[in-house]
């Protein structure tokens, strides 16, 4: 019979989860920069994903939108003179200087920057139109201070590749939340990447979750293994849940069992995408009473987050008013005003 031995607990260890469990870290960044040569081109080669989330995810969608609306959606004001060249710009054909610029606003914040070409009376000089271009095809050139030389856009032809130059004034160019000496605006979506793919994630989830709730997944154990009649079976079975049919099987052929989670085994899935909303309206800078909806717990709290937001308005109607009278030459006394 065995004897027990006595088990000592100074014999008793700890973990080392100081060394194996690493901090959370962020990974430093550089200004992009004159690269201290004659020239230093910039293209934004992530354009397209960016552009590609907002075609697809609503809430980007609507933060962007909204932002332009509240900006420019009560046009704006200028003296007589001005306000007739303006009426006469038209953009492709259908569009008035006031969609060009709700259209570059999105631009900006879609991709960092936005670039609209400027057309001008050949004698006089005036602006009679600004024509928007794809920002992923234009290409920034600086001198080695860091100023403006010339704008080139990439033009593709069959398997050609050409490049058409534009000197600074014949470019109307927007650059959002620009930093220190980057050649380039920074992209909202940059700071909210991780926030659209997280909820993208639990949108799709719930998605298959729900669906499962109307087709649920079954468990079938065949009397056979012959892989021809499994076929057969599988199409049969399959073809009758896509439509809601009835199953009839003969009895002692086939055993079926519901695959299933048991209740209350995961986690509410609501909350957390609750707060990955919430903090995402945060983040781009939009409450949602703006939207319609009831974010602010109270009516306090939705007040101040209004005040808040028009500032922030108002700072950007700002922006644009001046890079407006800066590089269309419309200076005064032909200002023009953003009603607020």
């Amino acid at each position: 019979m065995p004897v027990d031995i006595p088990l000592k607990i100074a014999s008793a260890a700890t973990s080392n989860m100081t060394d194996h469990v690493a901090d959370v870290t962020v990974d430093s960044r550089h200004t992009e920069g004159t690269q201290g040569t004659d020239e230093t081109e910039w293209q934004n080669s992530k354009w397209p994903q960016y552009f590609g989330y907002y075609k697809e995810i609503p809430e980007v969608k609507t933060a962007i939108d909204m932002r332009a609306i509240w900006t420019l959606g009560k046009g704006y004001k200028a003296d007589p003179r001005t306000t007739v060249i303006l009426d006469h710009i038209s953009g492709w054909g259908m569009d008035t200087f006031n969609s060009i610029l709700k259209n570059m606003i999105v631009t900006r914040r879609i991709g960092g920057d936005a670039f609209a070409e400027i057309i001008r009376d050949e004698k006089t000089r005036v602006i009679i139109n600004l024509k928007p271009l794809d920002p992923g095809s234009i290409v920034t050139v600086v001198d080695i201070k860091g100023i403006i030389k010339r704008y080139e856009q990439i033009v593709k032809t069959g398997k050609k590749t050409t490049r058409v130059k534009f000197e600074p004034d014949q470019i109307f160019h927007l650059l959002n939340k620009r930093v220190a000496d980057e050649i380039h605006g920074v992209s909202d979506i940059e700071a909210i990447e991780k926030i659209i793919k997280a909820s993208n994630e639990s949108f799709d989830d719930m998605r298959k979750l729900q669906h499962r709730f109307v087709k649920p997944m079954m468990k079938f154990i065949l009397d056979t293994d012959d892989t021809a009649k499994i076929d057969v079976l599988v199409a049969k079975f399959d073809a009758a849940v896509n439509k809601g049919e009835n199953l009839y099987i003969p009895k002692g052929t086939v055993e079926q069992e519901l695959i299933a989670v048991p209740s209350n085994a995961t986690l509410n899935p609501l909350p957390w995408r609750d707060h990955l909303k919430n903090y995402f309206f945060q983040v781009v800078g939009i409450p949602q009473i703006i939207l319609g909806s009831s974010g602010e717990f109270t009516e306090s709290t939705a007040k101040i987050a209004y005040l808040a937001f028009q500032q922030s308005v108002e700072d950007e109607q700002l922006d644009i008013e001046e890079q407006v009278w800066n590089q269309s030459y419309l200076k005064e006394p032909h200002k023009v005003r953003f009603n607020a």
